[in-house]
């Protein structure tokens, strides 16, 4: 009998197998190491190119050497820069020593995009500055009322909002900011419809857009100097009383591009941070009462600045004698500007001619329904003022409601950027006599913003004070309210002050009334708009005016009729201001009008 002897062929072979492959792996872990780097081909000057994540294989340091083969580069994975970075490199045309300052960047998520997107651009600075206190709220430094003739003999100051140490930065080429939005709404699934009902009322929003203003603003006007751009990131943007919509060149999604004009923003960053204080300081002369104001720091930033009042007329011709006598009260004060005055197609041929002769351009509209008012109320076509930021040819317009006068030369006051008025009340301006700057993207974004934004009183002052919630404060002597809070009952009031500049005629208008007095004194409710010291400065006015224009503000049958009816009431109330009693010479109620 034989025996089996020797180990199985197949068992052999498998063990020589994995004693193989052990051995490989093995020197593989001794020869090579493997790693990913990023290659910016930016830093190559290739502009064009997108940075790449590479896998790159290298023998062992100990066994590199000239005579090996270079290292083996793959591609596994292109992640390009953001269009605007392509976009903003080829604005300073390649230039690396480009200066970036970044404000409010201060997420994790921020930081990991500064390392990679904005250094891809230039050598970037993280501005320092400290976040305006919680304690403070808007009203703060909105408040209704100031001090404005510092008659407590101390000016009105206004609450600090931090800046930077400005003088520690040096000029830079971009400034990139995040934008905290505040109170205000979005809808994600419209990114063009940013302004969701509330206004933007939020200090830190204010601040962060004020830190980026006078950044940008420091750097020189000259035309040969390099220029200066503003990136924003978010989805409400700055704040468009800052930043002109006329001014960014780029939007992608959530970023927004901006090239100021620099002589525009000078200007807006030496206005005061609130209405907490005036807009311009004023000295008070002492003798009779003179105030002037000092605009020397307020120089015009345009050269050769084209600049305009303007009134609007719309749905009725009640208001065309108020527009006449407002034109000549411009004129009687030796204005240089052009008179301009937009009327729907509720004005007659003959009242426009009137209106031209009387010096105004008239330009014809389609009026703008108040979204927010009641159909047939007195502000249902409100909206119209907003026409005045079609007038494109103009650099800066004076609007005015055509229920004022002007008593004394207001020329001066051109010099305010957008938008500057007097104080109405509460965080309000009253909208009866601004500056603004007309843009036609600006009345663009007037025209989508009317559907969303809440007005107040549903007409164009509620709705311009929530799209316009930094603002300027005017002298309310530029824009005196005919408005008295007093006794109802009460016959005095006080005369007109010395100096002012322009009267608002609330209430029934003067040229409703008989010329012998206010006659806002025949209602009891009504009582709180008269002044026969007001009423006779608008009859000065009348009085100067060329005999051709006068007949345009003539006593119709159906006013006249009013007046006596509202007259017998006032005589039988025994009205203690007693100008009931007044004998009426106005000849205009013999040469009634139909």
């Amino acid at each position: 009998m034989g025996s089996k002897s020797g180990p199985k062929p197949k068992f052999f072979t498998l063990s020589l197998f994995f004693l193989a492959l052990s051995l490989l792996l093995l020197i593989s872990t001794f020869r090579l190491k493997t790693r990913v780097i990023i290659v910016d081909r930016y830093r190559e000057n290739n502009y064009n190119s997108t940075p790449v994540v590479v896998v790159v294989d290298r023998y062992r340091e100990n066994e590199y050497n000239s005579s090996v083969e270079s290292p083996r580069i793959n591609i596994v994975q292109k992640k390009p820069l953001p269009p605007l970075i392509n976009f903003l490199k080829k604005e300073f045309g390649g230039n690396k020593e480009i200066k970036i300052g970044l404000v409010n960047i201060q997420h994790e998520d921020d930081h990991q995009q500064n390392e990679y997107y904005w250094k891809a651009l230039g050598e970037t600075v993280l501005v320092d500055f400290e976040r305006v206190s919680n304690e403070k709220v808007w009203k703060d430094f909105f408040p209704e009322w100031i001090d404005e003739e510092e008659k407590n003999g101390t000016p009105p100051k206004c609450p600090e909002i931090p800046m930077p140490r400005f003088e520690e930065y040096r000029e830079f080429d971009v400034v990139i900011s995040r934008v905290p939005c505040g109170n205000i709404g979005t809808d994600d699934d419209d990114d063009d419809d940013d302004d969701k009902g509330k206004g933007i009322r939020d200090l830190f929003r204010l601040q962060v857009n004020l830190v980026v203003a006078n950044l940008v603003a420091r750097r020189s006007t000259d035309e040969n100097d390099r220029p200066v751009y503003v990136v924003f990131m978010g989805y409400c943007g700055p704040m468009l009383e800052i930043f002109r919509c006329d001014d960014l060149v780029k939007r992608e999604g959530q970023f927004w591009i901006y090239k100021p004009d620099l002589r525009r923003l000078k200007q807006k960053v030496q206005m005061p941070i609130g209405t907490c204080q005036l807009a311009t300081p004023f000295v008070n002369q002492g003798e009779g009462n003179n105030i002037n104001y000092n605009f020397s720091k307020l120089g015009n930033p345009i050269d050769h600045p084209r600049e305009a009042y303007v009134t609007v007329l719309h749905s009725s011709e009640a208001y065309v004698c108020g527009a006449i006598a407002l034109s000549q009260s411009i004129i009687q004060s030796n204005s240089t500007k052009d008179l301009i005055l937009l009327a729907d197609n509720s004005i007659t041929n003959k009242s426009r001619q009137a209106l031209e002769d009387a010096g105004w351009k008239v330009k014809l509209i389609d009026r703008i329904q108040s979204p927010h008012a009641k159909k047939g109320a007195y502000n249902e076509w409100n909206y119209s003022k907003l026409r005045i930021w079609q007038l494109t040819e103009y650099d800066k317009v004076i609007f005015i409601d055509s229920d004022l006068i002007i008593v004394k030369n207001i020329d001066d006051f051109f010099a305010y950027p957008q938008l500057s008025a007097a104080g109405n009340d509460n965080m309000i301006f009253n909208s009866g006599i601004m500056v603004i700057e007309p843009s036609k993207c600006m009345f663009e974004s007037l025209m989508k913003k009317r559907h969303t934004l809440y007005s107040y009183n549903g007409g164009d002052q509620g709705f311009l004070n929530e799209v316009f919630t930094w603002w300027h404060r005017w002298p309310r002597r530029l824009n005196y309210l005919k408005l008295f809070i007093s006794k109802k009952n009460s016959q005095y009031r006080p005369e007109v002050p010395e100096p002012i500049y322009a009267i608002h005629y609330l209430g029934l208008k003067p040229w409703v009334c008989y010329r012998d007095y206010d006659c806002n004194w025949d209602m009891l409710d009504h009582h709180q708009f008269a002044s026969d010291s007001a009423h006779r400065r608008w009859w000065q006015v009348y009085d100067a005016m060329p005999e051709r224009l006068q007949k345009y503000c003539g006593l119709s049958k159906s006013m006249d009729a009013r007046i006596k009816k509202w007259r017998n009431i006032a005589k039988n109330a025994s009205l203690p201001d007693e100008h009931w009693k007044i004998k009426v010479t106005d000849p205009r109620q013999t040469h009634l009008i139909n």
